[in-house]
C-alpha cells in the first residue's frame, strides 16, 4: 500500500526557507539537501509507521529524520488515514524546534 503525502502550508514554507538558507551559501549542497528530502518522503510513501512516535498517546503524529551531511531534518507528519501523510513542518536538527 502506497500512501499520498501531501504538505501543509506551513511545511512548505519551511521547504523553501531550509533550501534557500542553503542555496545562499552553498548551492551544491541545496541540491543534495533538495534530494535527500525528496528521497525521504519517497520512503513516507511506503513506511510512515516506521517513524518514531512524538507522543506516547497519538500513534498518528510521528517524526521522520532525514540524515544529511553531519547532522539532517526533522519532518513532523500526521499519519491522516489508510491513504494519507501530511508533512505539518520540517526543521533542521540544528535549529530550536518546530514553530
Amino acid at each position: 500500500m502506497s500512501y499520498r503525502v501531501r504538505y501543509t502550508k506551513a511545511a512548505k514554507e519551511d521547504l523553501k526557507r531550509l533550501y534557500e538558507f542553503l542555496l545562499a551559501h552553498d548551492q551544491r549542497a541545496a541540491r543534495r539537501a533538495r534530494k535527500a528530502i525528496g528521497k525521504g518522503m519517497d520512503f513516507l510513501k511506503d513506511f510512515p509507521f516506521a517513524c518514531r512516535k512524538v507522543m506516547p498517546d497519538n500513534p498518528f503524529l510521528r517524526e521522520f529524520l532525514i540524515s544529511f551531511g553531519h547532522s539532517g531534518y526533522v519532518v513532523l507528519l500526521e499519519i491522516e488515514n489508510r491513504e494519507t501523510v501530511t508533512i505539518l513542518a520540517v526543521r533542521h536538527q540544528r535549529e530550536e524546534d518546530y514553530h
